[in-house]
């Protein structure tokens, strides 16, 4: 089963690129979909989470961390599903 989680970021955001990566880095462990939305593309997303970003949220919205990848948990969501 496929996880599919929600990436809130912006282009030029060097933190963006780091929790990117260090996802990518579980694509051996787990299987995961990543949606990545840029804030700055939508008034409301950019409302919300303007000094957030990086951000990455579960299926649900619900967010799973900010700023940097908490990879326990993460890691301990993605186990869920697989």
């Amino acid at each position: 089963m496929t996880c599919n989680l929600t990436f809130y970021g912006r282009t030029y955001c060097h933190l963006c690129d780091d929790m990117l990566a260090a996802l990518e880095s579980l694509r051996g462990e787990f299987i995961f979909e990543v949606a990545v939305v840029d804030v700055d593309t939508d008034s409301a997303l950019e409302a919300r989470y303007d000094e957030l970003v990086p951000v990455l949220a579960d299926e649900g919205g619900v967010e799973l961390c900010h700023y940097f990848l908490d990879v326990p948990k993460v890691r301990e969501y993605l186990a869920r599903f697989q």
